[in-house]
Order: C-alpha cells, then structure tokens, then sequence
C-alpha cells in the first residue's frame, strides 16, 4: 500500500480499523478470526483492513509499530485508539460500537 493510498484511507469519514500483522507472528493469525467476526457484523459502517508490516515498512516505522500485532482506529485523520497484542472480540466490539 502506497503512504498517498493509506493517507486517504485513515482520512476518511468511516473509521477504519487497520490490523498491522506479519504472515509468521502466531497471535496474528489468532486475531484473524476475531476481526473477520466483526466485519461481518459491522459491514460498510467500519473499514477492518490488515497491513503486512514485512511489506509495508515505510507505514509500519511512520505509525511506530514495534510490535505485532498492533491494532490501530483512525477517523478522519484522528488516531482514535491504539493497541498492541491480542484483543478480545468483547473489547474490541465495545471499541468499535460508538462507529456502528
């Protein structure tokens, strides 16, 4: 993902939830179900997108991941809520659901 594509991404008026990962980090696949869950249940009212951190350094290092994985809410430009390691799908709804 280009800095311009992901710029205009978290600028939006949806709030998008990006779940930074890396395809070998076990507890990210841990968190892939829980987020697949949730984009079910919250369809177009938040964008849920996953970055690669492997292939997508130049963002990684800009937003400070140091480690994976690191979920991030943005809403028109606003960094909204920041956390890294698992998240329970309770917590994460409970996040989520003033955007839903």
């Amino acid at each position: 993902m280009s800095k311009k594509t992901f710029r205009e991404l978290i600028e939006g008026d949806t709030p998008v939830l990006i779940d930074f990962y890396a395809d070998w980090c076990a507890p990210c696949r841990m968190m892939a179900p829980v987020l697949e869950e949730l984009k079910s249940e919250m369809g177009e009212k938040v964008s849920i997108i996953k970055i690669n951190v492997d292939h997508n350094q130049g963002i990684a290092e800009a937003l400070q991941i140091r480690s994976i994985p690191t979920l991030v809410l943005f809403q028109n430009g606003d960094l909204k809520w920041r956390h890294s390691g698992l998240v329970p799908v309770n917590q994460l709804r409970k996040v989520l659901e003033p955007y839903g």
